[in-house]
């Protein structure tokens, strides 16, 4: 996930306020907390901002595919190794044997297994993450060598 400043950089950087911030390094940490979306910058749009903001939607990705627990995983990043999946506190407590342990899943209560070659999500409401009073567990993002995982 791509930070503040390297947000900034493709913006106008003109903070002309037109989005509602008050500068747009401002603008650049509500992009980066998706208060805000990059059609909400005005000068972005204009023809010689072009590429920046093509480069701005490539780094931010449409939230659409989030979970409700706010995880994106970004299936072109991730390379099926695993890392989320054992670092994962409920997998590890759900299936100490199987997932928790490095080896193939032997329980359906896990959240995070590898199918395809690529993390998928199940089981989203035993996340630590879910509902009204989850917790700011990054167990599987802390592990992932690719960035392949993200929540917003």
């Amino acid at each position: 996930m791509p930070s503040a400043m390297e947000i900034y950089q493709f913006l106008p950087r003109t903070n002309c306020k037109e989005c509602g911030k008050s500068s747009c390094m401002a603008f650049a940490a509500a992009l980066l907390a998706r208060e805000v979306t990059v059609d909400d910058c005005p000068p972005l749009k204009e023809e010689k901002h072009k590429a920046n903001y093509e480069k701005l939607i490539e780094l931010l990705p449409p939230t659409e595919s989030a979970s409700e627990t706010g995880m994106i995983v970004h299936t072109e990043l991730c390379t099926g190794c695993g890392n989320c999946v054992v670092a994962c506190p409920v997998n590890v407590a759900e299936d100490p044997h199987g997932a928790g342990s490095g080896k193939a899943p032997t329980s359906d209560k896990i959240i995070l297994k590898v199918e395809d070659g690529v993390v998928k999500l199940s089981n989203v409401e035993s996340c630590r993450r879910f509902g009204p009073k989850g917790r700011p567990c990054t167990g599987c993002i802390a592990t992932c060598p690719t960035k392949a995982i993200e929540f917003v």
